[in-house]
């Protein structure tokens, strides 16, 4: 086990303009769940596989331990990496397939029995230790990959993806026994993922990645409550973070788009710069939002679109009665939504006119010149 180390790590392929991971600082302490997440072409994978010497390290550094692995190959640097897909030899068996590169590395054969032994208990796949991939299950499968990998020992775990290939139920439950694992062995696990769901329930901390750039790492909690900027606000969080931009009303002390008046605190109206242009963008997460009466001060107007039943509680989609709501932080599509969490049953109907209101301490504010938190 190990610390890891990220110090200005850079990769710039050949032909690019632009780095795909640009002057990376990052610690990760030993036995750490670290997840790095981000959406398609953010960087993670490069990042994960420049730890794993698959990438070159154009600039900077990078230290497992002590050790500048930078330039060392992959064989050296003492790590074990599980991927999308399982990479399984079809002709082998459960018990042969986990035993593999340690047979390769001419270990005692006793050893190796021991080891897979061990796994396979670990990863409840005992009772399939002979018999061949294709007889096994999705998630079969990747158990038998991660008890390749864990049968090494090594000091890091890299992980990429892992549950992509599996159904949602499966994904549920085999996200939950790798969290359990990495806990119960302490092996320090980088765990690269676009879900921002399997972030938010398994890693100790995330690091979210933007364009290659480091955008905040934090404990789950921390990303959630206090995103540092609307990229994060916009990104942790199913469903996403409702953010739009508003105008300051400095007379009012209120911010306005459309309908909706949203009375700010002094910290926010002093933190405003003239680059803002008398703008700021405001976000909410849909449970901040609580339904209320028509005739409620500082009121969202929200015409609804789309009632979500899901038993325990509801989503309520709709979007700005009269219009007038900018959309930030989300992909295109989603311009001018706003979602509610509501208890179950809560009434409304499409077309109904309901009135929400920001509960005290759900409010987020942004520059809208930066972009960053205020």
């Amino acid at each position: 086990m190990a610390t890891v180390t990220y110090d200005q790590a850079t990769r710039i392929y050949p032909g690019a303009d632009k780095p795909s991971v640009d002057r990376l600082n990052l610690d990760i302490a030993d036995g750490e769940f670290l997840v790095l997440v981000g959406p398609s072409g953010s960087g993670k994978s490069t990042a994960l596989r420049m730890l794993a010497g698959l990438e070159e390290t154009n600039e900077g550094r990078i230290l497992i331990g002590d050790r500048d692995v930078t330039k060392a190959s992959p064989k050296d640097r003492d790590i074990a990496m599980v991927f999308q897909n399982y990479a399984l030899y079809p002709h082998m068996t459960v018990r042969e397939n986990i035993g593999f590169a340690l047979k390769i590395a001419g270990m005692d054969k006793a050893e190796i029995n021991r080891r897979v032994e061990e796994a396979a208990k670990t990863l409840d796949l005992t009772q399939y230790l002979d018999r061949k991939p294709k007889a096994l299950s999705g998630g079969q499968r990747q158990r038998v990959a991660m008890g390749r990998a864990i049968v090494r020992e090594p000091q890091v775990f890299l992980m990429d993806e892992p549950l992509s290939n599996l159904d949602a139920k499966l994904r549920v439950q085999t996200r939950t026994q790798i969290a359990n694992l990495q806990r119960r062995m302490g092996v320090t696990t980088i765990y690269v993922t676009h879900d921002q769901t399997e972030a938010l329930t398994m890693g100790d901390r995330i690091a979210v990645l933007n364009f290659g750039v480091l955008q905040q790492v934090g404990t789950p909690r921390e990303l959630y409550e206090h995103p540092n900027n609307v990229f994060v606000a916009g990104f942790i969080g199913s469903p996403a973070m409702n953010l739009s931009t508003f105008d300051v009303d400095a007379a009012s002390r209120t911010a306005r788009a459309g309908q909706a008046a949203i009375p700010l605190s002094d910290e926010v109206l002093a933190r405003i710069t003239p680059e803002d242009n008398g703008q700021v963008i405001l976000g909410f997460r849909p449970e901040a939002l609580e339904l209320v009466d028509a005739s409620a001060e500082h009121t969202i107007p929200v015409e609804v679109d789309f009632v979500e039943e899901l038993g325990s509680d509801s989503f309520i989609y709709g979007h700005l009665a009269g219009g007038g709501w900018r959309s930030e932080g989300r992909e295109e599509g989603d311009a001018g939504e706003i979602v509610l969490r509501t208890p179950p049953l809560s009434g409304a109907r499409e077309g109904d006119v309901i009135h929400a209101r920001i509960k005290d301490g759900g409010l987020h504010a942004f520059s809208k010149a930066t972009g960053t938190r205020i």
